[in-house]
C-alpha cells in the first residue's frame, strides 16, 4: 500500500517511536487520539457518558455544536475503529506527505464537520430516512481518501486483496454507499457520500492552485 514517513528512534523504544509520530504526523496523532477514546468507551459506568456526551445527534445539532468534531474520535466497536485507522494511516500518511499537515488537518476535519451537516440534511428530505446520533471517523477519511484521489488518482491500491488504481476504488466504494442509501445496516452512507464530495472540491481546488503556481512561475513549461 503506502510506505509511512516516519522517522525512527531506537533510544526511545517503542514510546520514543510512538511519541516521535504523534508530534510529526497528524494522521498517526488522530489515529493516537482515537484508540484513547476507544479506550474511554469501555471504561464501565464512564463509557455511556461518555458517547452520549461527544456523539453527533442531528436533532441537538444547535445546542451540541461541539458534536460536530467530537463524534469522529467516538466508534461503535472494535472492528469499527480498526479500519477506519487503518485506511487512515496508509490515506492520511500518503496525503500529509504530498500537500503538508496543516492542509491534511484542513481536508479532514472540514470533510468530518461536513459530513455531520450533510447526514442531518440529506437523510430524511431525499431518502427519507431518520438521521440518528452518529459516531465515527469514515466521514472525514473519506475526505481524505478522495483528496487523495484527485492528486494522485493511478496510485496502485488492495480493496479486498483485489488491486486497482485508487480512482477506481473511490468509485467503487461511491457507488456503493449510494446504492446501500436506503439499507438497514446502521451506516451513515450519506455521511460517505458527504466526506467524499468535500475531499473532491478540497482536492481539486488544490490542484488548481498548485497548477496556477507552477505554470506562473515556469511558464507553463514544467
Amino acid at each position: 500500500m503506502f510506505d509511512s514517513d516516519i522517522p525512527y528512534e531506537s533510544r526511545g523504544g517503542m514510546a520514543g517511536r510512538i511519541k516521535s509520530s504523534v508530534s510529526t504526523s497528524p494522521s498517526m496523532a488522530i489515529i493516537f487520539l482515537c484508540v484513547i477514546s476507544f479506550f474511554l468507551e469501555m471504561v464501565p459506568g464512564i463509557g455511556p457518558l461518555y458517547i452520549s456526551a461527544f456523539q453527533f445527534d442531528p436533532g441537538s445539532l444547535l445546542t451540541r455544536p461541539w458534536t460536530l468534531v467530537t463524534y469522529i474520535f467516538l466508534h461503535t466497536g472494535l472492528w469499527h475503529l480498526f479500519f477506519n485507522m487503518l485506511v487512515l494511516y496508509f490515506f492520511g500518511t500518503a496525503l500529509e506527505r504530498r500537500i503538508g499537515n496543516k492542509q491534511l488537518l484542513g481536508i479532514f476535519f472540514t470533510a468530518g464537520v461536513l459530513s455531520a451537516i450533510g447526514y442531518t440534511f440529506l437523510s430524511r428530505p431525499i431518502f427519507n430516512i431518520y438521521p440518528g446520533p452518529m459516531v465515527g471517523a469514515s466521514g472525514a477519511i473519506y475526505g481524505v481518501f478522495a483528496a487523495l484521489t484527485v492528486l494522485e488518482p493511478n496510485i496502485k491500491v488492495y480493496v479486498y486483496f483485489v488491486p486497482m488504481r485508487l480512482k477506481h476504488a473511490l468509485l467503487l466504494f461511491a457507488v456503493f454507499d449510494f446504492l446501500m442509501v436506503n439499507s438497514s445496516d446502521m451506516i451513515a452512507h450519506t455521511a460517505h457520500l458527504s466526506g467524499l464530495f468535500v475531499g473532491l472540491y478540497m482536492g481539486f481546488r488544490m490542484k488548481k492552485i498548485h497548477e496556477k503556481y507552477m505554470r506562473s512561475r515556469y511558464g507553463g513549461r514544467w
